[in-house]
This record gives structure tokens, C-alpha cells and sequence, in this order.
């Protein structure tokens, strides 16, 4: 599988090296046509209002949306999660506007407030430890998009079919088991009966 990492700004080299350890050589997207060669795309942290102005300056906004109807399968952290969401509460910043879900940016305070946490994924044995850097949180899903984690009651991570949000750093806590199940169900993460928000 060819992994693409969208990298415009933010935490890139983490995600690099993640993908590496699980054996995969990561195209780091910088223009449009690389996302065409690519079979899986990852949109790390950073500031989501740069890295969308970034898009929209190298006209990839459109063809992200055409991969992601194609099925490709695309995973955004933290900033990554902000940018699939279809709206942000209290904002009108623009989206990618690919998943049924509505987010709220800097949830938990300024980067001071940064914190790291145990949360449960579903499907996954244990917990796993979380990064929250300026965190952000899904304050509503769709009825197709499945609820996968929580942290004291807010929903940190969700998956609608082939995409997948985070809004916490797996990266930065060197646990790969939610790559490694992204990468290893291309047709759909998590299926089933979708939560209910």
C-alpha cells in the first residue's frame, strides 16, 4: 500500500516514521497529483486554518474530495480531524467537509493545557495512551458515522466508513495499532451499526 501524509504544516515526521515501522515507504503529498498515486492519505496535526489555506493555495481541495469519494481511505489527527469535519462549532472556517460530524476547535484550553490521557478505542485490546495538543472535539456525528472513543464524555475518535478522525496524536505515543488498523481495512473502518450522537 502506498500511504500518502499531507505534508503542507504540522506533525509530519512522526507520522513518517510510524508508517515506516509498519513497513510501508509514506509519499509526503505536497501537490495535487501526488494523490493520485497514492492508495491512503493521512492528514496530521498543525494548524488547521494554515494547513487549509495551504490547500486551497496548491488547489487540493478538490482532489482530495474526489479521492475520498473514490473510497480512498483518508484519517485526520487533531488538525487532520478538523478538516474532514462538516462544520466547526462557532466558526466558519472552511472544511474538506467529509465526514457527517461537527467539531470545536482548542476543546480543552491553549497549548499549556496539553495533556495525555488512557482512552479505549473499539476493536482494540486495552487502551492506549493519548496526546491531546490543543485538542479539539467531535461535538456531533451523523447517523453513518460510528462513535470509536470518548474521553470523559466528549467523543475523541469516530470513523465513517473509509475515513477515520482522531483528535488525539497515536504518532506522538509510538502505539501503531490504530494505524496498522487503518491501513488493513481499506473498504471500511469499524463497520456496522453506526452510533448514534
Amino acid at each position: 500500500m502506498k500511504v500518502g501524509i499531507l505534508a503542507l504544516q504540522g506533525d509530519i515526521t512522526p507520522h513518517r516514521r510510524a508508517v515506516e515501522r509498519l513497513g510501508h515507504h509514506p509519499e509526503l503529498v505536497r501537490y495535487p497529483q501526488q494523490l493520485d498515486i497514492i492508495d491512503a492519505l493521512i492528514m496530521p496535526g498543525g494548524e488547521s486554518t494554515t494547513i487549509q489555506k495551504l490547500l486551497d493555495r496548491w488547489e487540493m481541495v478538490e482532489p482530495i474530495r474526489r479521492r475520498a469519494g473514490e473510497g480512498m481511505p483518508i484519517w485526520g489527527t487533531c488538525a487532520g480531524a478538523i478538516l474532514l469535519a462538516r462544520s466547526i462549532r462557532g466558526s466558519d472556517q472552511p472544511t474538506l467537509g467529509l465526514m457527517d460530524t461537527q467539531v470545536e476547535r482548542n476543546a480543552y484550553g491553549r497549548q499549556v493545557d496539553s495533556f495525555e490521557a488512557e482512552v479505549t478505542v473499539e476493536g482494540m485490546e486495552g487502551s492506549m495512551r493519548a496526546v491531546f495538543i490543543r485538542a479539539p472535539i467531535i461535538t456531533h456525528v451523523g447517523p453513518s458515522v460510528r462513535v470509536l472513543a470518548t474521553h470523559e464524555g466528549a467523543i475523541v475518535a469516530a470513523a465513517e466508513g473509509h475515513l477515520l478522525a482522531t483528535t488525539f496524536h497515536p504518532e506522538l505515543a509510538d502505539d501503531d495499532r490504530l494505524l496498522q488498523t487503518f491501513l488493513d481495512s481499506p473498504e471500511g473502518l469499524w463497520t456496522g451499526k453506526a452510533a448514534a450522537s
